[in-house]
This record gives structure tokens, sequence and C-alpha cells, in this order.
């Protein structure tokens, strides 16, 4: 059992290591020892919001324009620790039914709800 002081502490620390977020084409890897995402779209501007909702309760929206993104299929996403991901470490990745293709006037929104429990 951890107490609601590290419960706090620890989401506190999570919500400060978000850095950046990054998007793919990829989808399948399951490896906790992954450092990328599968297909990674490395030319894209990813807008993070990252908020701590509660004592022990992060969340994070990832946005990316339609201009960017026009015609393709996203299926991962993924969180870290550096303002560039390609220099961070992955933190986090989601990945979920393929989505898209899209077009130039669209935007995709991701949420990522994560609780210290």
């Amino acid at each position: 059992m951890i107490t609601d002081e590290l419960r706090e502490i620890l989401a506190t620390k999570l919500k400060e290591e978000i850095l950046s977020g990054q998007i793919g084409q990829g989808g399948n890897t399951t490896s906790p020892l992954a450092n990328s995402l599968d297909v990674p779209i490395d030319s894209i501007t990813v807008s993070k919001t990252v908020e701590k909702s509660s004592q022990n309760v992060v969340q994070v929206k990832l946005e990316i324009l339609g201009t960017a993104i026009t015609g393709l299929v996203i299926r991962e996403a993924g969180l870290f620790n550096h303002a560039t991901p390609a220099s961070g470490s992955l933190l986090q990745r989601v990945n979920f039914q393929g989505v898209g293709p899209f077009s130039a006037s669209e935007r995709l929104q991701i949420f990522i709800t994560m609780e210290v429990e």
C-alpha cells in the first residue's frame, strides 16, 4: 500500500516528466523495452497539454492538425521525457485501432489518462 501523499508526489513527478508526444502508424509492439513507436511520424508537430486533474490523476492531450497528417491512418501514440521524442525515453505507448485517413480540414485529438494507485 502507498499513501495518498506518495500518490500525489508520483503524479506530480509524472506530470513534470512528460515533455513531448508523438504519433505513429504502427501499432502491434507490446514490449516494455521499446524506446520508440513502431512507425513514428517524425516530421510533424504534436501539440501537448499535461495537467494533474486530481491528487493522483494526470491527463495528457495530444493534438495534431489535419494538414500534417493528410491521408494518413494513425494507430499509436507515445509520451516522452524530452522535448524532442528521438532524444528522450519512451514513457508510455498506446496502440489503438487505426483512425483516419484525415483530410486537411480535420484535427486529431488523443486523450490519455493515467492514475497512480
